[in-house]
């Protein structure tokens, strides 16, 4: 995906960005997809969007121009739905990442995987479960997400995984994944996974099926993580709202296309 002309606007690069995202409508689209990404060609980059991320791109041209850059863009959360429809773009399937990658992970088997991110004792934990559950015939290296981006690029280099996870968080890993995605070349799915190695390695457990299937386990990661989170839900949440309706409204003004 070409990187778009810089804008201060960050109305636009929200439209700009929700306009971009690839949409997945069947399950039978989610394979596709998957096999896609894993097929032979250059580097990729897979970034997840979610209402946490919008408001990072509001704040950050930077960053919204990471995410621009990435080849593959999905949406995740039940927010950035809502703002989809108020800007009458069809959101397609919710695809987070804590589901996405372990299924991605375990069609990776037999091909090399790397692991960038979190801290011991969870990182290690995070390889096991790859190792013992998800692609027991790859082999699996790791590193801890607080070292110099040399470090990354060198291992990747020297190991050549087919699939890359960072779990270094918004909005570092973005930068890490261009980073990679320039200095490899070769054939490589580099995933933007947020807290994916913290779900894997046990720091933090999954919210209740049915809270999942609500759209509410942000509430249950926020009880979980409330020093931690507080920020990100409890003034992330509504900020993003305002500014899902202002989009609305200024569309319903001015129409997005013109205005974009």
């Amino acid at each position: 995906m070409a990187p778009q002309p810089a804008t201060r606007d960050w109305q636009v690069r929200w439209y700009q960005l929700v306009r971009s995202m690839a949409r997945v409508r069947s399950p039978g689209g989610e394979e596709q997809l998957l096999d896609w990404l894993l097929r032979p060609g250059e580097a990729r980059v897979l970034a997840f969007v979610n209402a946490h991320a919008m408001n990072l791109v509001a704040e950050s041209e930077r960053f919204y121009e990471s995410l621009m850059s990435a080849d593959v863009v999905v949406r995740d959360g039940i927010g950035v739905s809502l703002l989809m429809e108020l800007l009458n773009q069809p959101p397609g399937q919710n695809l987070n990442g804590t589901d996405l990658i372990p299924r991605l992970l375990a069609r990776a088997n037999g091909l090399g995987i790397a692991l960038f991110g979190t801290r011991e004792p969870w990182l290690m934990q995070a390889q096991q479960v790859v190792r013992g559950q998800l692609a027991p015939d790859s082999a699996c290296v790791a590193l801890h997400g607080f070292l110099p981006l040399d470090d990354y690029i060198r291992l990747a280099a020297q190991c050549r995984p087919r699939v890359i996870v960072l779990g270094m968080g918004m909005p570092r890993q973005e930068e890490v994944a261009m980073a990679l995605r320039a200095a490899l070349g070769g054939p490589c799915l580099i995933v933007c996974g947020g807290a994916i190695l913290d779900f894997l390695g046990g720091k933090v457990t999954r919210a209740p099926r049915w809270m999942r299937r609500a759209g509410l386990e942000w509430a249950y990661r926020l009880a979980r993580e409330p020093r931690r989170l507080w920020q990100r839900y409890l003034r992330g949440n509504p900020l993003f709202l305002r500014r899902a309706f202002a989009m609305a409204r200024r569309g319903l003004r001015r129409g997005w296309p013109a205005a974009a």
